[in-house]
């Protein structure tokens, strides 16, 4: 059975939900969130290496590397970074109170935060709404969904359907993110936001996990940008009920049924991410190759898609080819500009370095009209090949990270 991918959110079985206003954002909406399993199941998760991080990533890395969780605690409208002790005393203080209102010890649960740097989490408001979430609790990931969104457009959730020795099983996905997105996440590195957290009823293995969260972190949401700022509080987690009863998996790795599902997910929730950047209106997906390793590959592709410069001239639609070979060229990677070759939308508006002509270029420009496009650099006949999900930067971003804390 080939993978498949759905959108929409589904039960999972072995994981129930739930989603309420604990007060911590200004304008009332939902801001707490709880997704809480049957039992202790097998958990992985990777989390972002910025050294300035928040209490949150330290608690929650911490728990995760006992390999078994129950429950997450999520909240948005305070990343509660940047807050010292008394921050992580109120990440430890909010994840007891759940703790006690599921009846099982606070290190099985994984706490996650987002929203403004600088403010300790507000300990209790937090525990004063999670007997009313407790009680609410549903197979329905709604609104858990909705409860972690900042400045999001609307919720982002992706599905992913399989089979593993002939059982079927699904991954579900919930992300949240629009900005401060540039994910860099590595496994257990106690080091707006990032958070995605997946949820499937295949059987796997703590360790598996682990390792297979960075190999999928690496795929997608570390090839994902929207404004070059990697976030004190990115997240990606994993729990796996086994209700599914697929075969559990031997050799110490993840089924790869089970790794291209939860794949697919995540290269879902960054597209989802990316498009959805703070006032974006272009989803570019940057192909650089030609390189001597992907290593240098992937330098010049981060450079690029993160180069102002370059993501303004996505939002006026101008394919100003100029900018893209420009910031290749400040990468630190060394090629023979004379030798580049760049396509937009698999027109040629670039050959051996020197600009193919008004024609092409108009061409081009129409391609950029559209709410996604490819563009391709070829800087060389290497085999070094890296890509990278981009956005483009215009007023609205401005606006919002202008306006984000009044």
């Amino acid at each position: 059975m080939a993978i498949r991918i759905e959108h929409g959110t589904t039960a999972v079985a072995g994981f129930r939900f739930a989603g309420g206003s604990a007060g911590l954002k200004k304008n009332g909406r939902d801001d707490l969130a709880i997704a809480v399993a049957d039992e202790a199941v097998p958990a992985g998760a990777v989390f972002t290496t910025n050294l300035v991080r928040a209490a949150p990533v330290d608690v929650a890395a911490e728990h995760v590397a006992r390999g078994r969780l129950r429950a997450i605690l999520a909240n948005s409208g305070c990343a509660n970074a940047c807050t010292g002790d008394l921050g992580l005393a109120a990440a430890r203080n909010t994840i007891a109170a759940l703790g006690r209102a599921l009846g099982i010890p606070a290190e099985q649960v994984l706490p996650a935060s987002t929203g403004v740097i600088g403010t300790v989490l507000d300990a209790a408001k937090v525990a004063a709404a999670i007997p009313a979430l407790v009680a609410s609790l549903s197979e329905s990931p709604d609104p858990f969904a909705e409860a972690i969104l900042t400045t999001d457009r609307g919720v982002k959730v992706a599905n992913a359907r399989g089979a593993i020795g002939g059982r079927p099983f699904v991954v579900q996905g919930i992300a949240k993110g629009a900005g401060m997105i540039h994910p860099s996440m590595a496994p257990l590195v106690p080091h707006a936001t990032m958070l995605a957290f997946l949820f499937t009823d295949a059987n796997a293995g703590a360790a598996s996990l682990a390792a297979s969260m960075k190999t999928v972190a690496d795929a997608t949401f570390n090839q994902a940008s929207v404004d070059g700022d990697t976030s004190t509080n990115d997240t990606l987690v994993v729990l796996a009920s086994g209700r599914a009863a697929t075969p559990i998996p031997r050799g110490g790795a993840v089924d790869r049924e089970l790794e291209e599902a939860m794949t697919l997910v995540c290269e879902e929730l960054a597209r989802m991410m990316v498009a959805d950047g703070e006032g974006a209106e272009h989803l570019v997906e940057l192909h650089v190759s030609g390189l001597p390793s992907n290593e240098e590959a992937v330098r010049i592709a981060r450079t690029v898609a993160t180069s102002p410069l370059v993501k303004t001239a996505f939002f006026g639609k101008d394919p100003n080819w100029g900018r893209l070979l420009a910031a290749a060229g400040r990468s630190g990677v060394p090629f023979d500009p004379a030798h580049a070759r760049i396509l937009i939308g698999g027109i040629p508006v670039v050959e051996r370095g020197l600009g193919v002509g008004a024609a092409a270029e108009r061409e081009a420009h129409e391609v950029m009209t559209l709410p996604s496009y490819r563009i391709d650099l070829v800087l060389g006949d290497g085999a070094g090949q890296a890509r990278c999900l981009t956005s483009d930067l215009g007023i609205g971003y401005v606006r919002c990270n202008a306006d984000y804390r009044s």
